[in-house]
């Protein structure tokens, strides 16, 4: 069956490419990496009856990534009315028996009963841990059919297992591909592997303003620079929050009193004896994509009764506060006190998802006042691992307004520029 398509000149070859075992796609935010694996396995899946695994770390995070990706290049490609997109659970149904189905790495048992898989699509490989990759190798094994697996990913830093087992892994002396050599070359084959970089200028379809935006990242953030929009590979610099200033609480109340109501925000994590309630109020520049912090409350050992009593301002202007959905009986509590308290959505991966949210704020200003929050977030740093590893999900501390910051924005999503080009070619 034929199908039209639409594609940037840098991925015409990888498309019609299947000469190779593993196909390892890294770049920057915007340059149509995903769209083009997209459009590769939809054209595949036409021409011969294969089964196809898109994988991602977190399942929940499937919806609106990879399943929505792969049902507009299909429109695109004026197939919307042959393929046939399931949502419970999510798979597509091609017309010649091609199929793709979707797992999370969230849920490794279920991995277990896949079988007859010939290609399988890792998206943000390198949110997936390394024994997850090897245990999807595992699970590549169709006995007629060339086996394939694809990876996808932004660059983090060298520390990451993608770099190590793609390119250089000094602890083990082990050495595949310089990386400068692809980012010299842009498209690269070594050892049944075949790499691709590329960057925003790979992508005709792109605004002229999208890529101002990534270019505006030198300034406030440069670790993330380099990854959105050079799309190399780094170390990364120890501060999670770079762009972390305090302003005087005057000029803080100043800056937000034309903001419009629906984007204020009050966050709350729980504790008792060594960790804090902590409740943080918020303001959200949605234009400029600043968050503004304003307001805090910060005490430990304090049972549910007495904090009630000295955060009753809340309950009597009956304003919203997400709070740990891991607490429901102290969220019940509150509700039961008159307070307005919902839980925020967790799911496992949710700590990393929540903190690159966070970081994609341009700006996070907090007031003078708020001591505890800039006790906790100004320095903050990633946590290490035995071989001096940062973690991407842990910090050198534990930081409850941080917490408190991620359930009450659950709901709010920071422009992703990443995932506002996944749509642009």
């Amino acid at each position: 069956m034929e199908s039209k398509f639409i594609s940037n000149d840098h991925f015409y070859d990888f498309i019609f490419n299947w000469d190779y075992k593993f196909y390892f796609l890294v770049g920057g935010y915007g340059s149509s990496k995903s769209y083009h694996v997209a459009t590769k396995l939809i054209i595949k899946l036409l021409e011969e009856k294969r089964k196809a695994l898109v994988v991602r770390e977190v399942y929940d995070t499937m919806r609106d990534s990879c399943f929505s990706l792969l049902e507009e290049v299909a429109e695109s490609m004026g197939l919307g009315d042959i393929l046939s997109f399931k949502t419970s659970p999510m798979r597509v149904i091609f017309p010649n028996g091609s199929k793709i189905i979707f797992k999370g790495m969230d849920n490794p048992a279920k991995l277990k009963s896949i079988n007859g898989v010939s290609i399988i699509w890792l998206e943000e490989c390198s949110e997936v841990k390394y024994t997850g990759f090897k245990e999807l190798l595992g699970r590549l094994r169709h006995p007629s059919l060339s086996n394939h697996i694809i990876c996808s990913t932004n660059p983090i830093g060298k520390d990451n297992w993608t770099y190590k087992h793609f390119f250089k892994d000094d602890e083990n002396e082990r050495v595949v591909l310089d990386d400068e050599e692809l980012y010299k070359n842009r498209i690269y084959s070594i050892n049944n592997t075949y790499y691709h970089h590329s960057v925003a200028d790979d992508n005709f379809f792109l605004p002229q303003n999208y890529i101002e935006q990534l270019d505006e990242m030198k300034e406030y953030d440069p670790d993330l620079y380099r990854v959105a929009r050079l799309g190399k590979f780094g170390v990364n610099g120890v501060k999670v929050l770079p762009q972390f200033e305090v302003m005087d609480h005057n000029d803080v109340i100043k800056s937000i009193g034309n903001i419009p109501k629906r984007f204020y925000r009050a966050g709350m994590d729980f504790g008792f004896e060594t960790s804090y309630n902590a409740i943080v109020r918020m303001a959200i520049d949605d234009k400029k994509k600043y968050l503004y912090i304003y307001w805090q409350y910060y005490k430990n050992k304090m049972t549910d009764d007495k904090t009630a009593e000295e955060i009753r301002e809340f309950k009597n202007s009956r304003e919203l506060i997400r709070a740990d959905s891991a607490e429901p009986k102290t969220i019940k509590y509150y509700q039961q006190q008159g307070f307005r308290m919902v839980g925020a959505k967790k799911y496992p991966g949710s700590r990393l998802q929540n903190t690159k949210k966070i970081k994609r704020f341009k700006k996070i200003i907090c007031s003078s006042e708020c001591r505890d929050v800039i006790k906790e977030l100004k320095e903050l740093t990633y946590a290490i691992d035995k071989q001096g590893n940062m973690i991407h999900d842990e910090f050198n501390i534990d930081p409850h307004t941080f917490s408190a910051i991620w359930y009450g924005l659950d709901g709010y999503e920071v422009s992703d520029l990443k995932r506002q080009s996944m749509t642009r070619g």
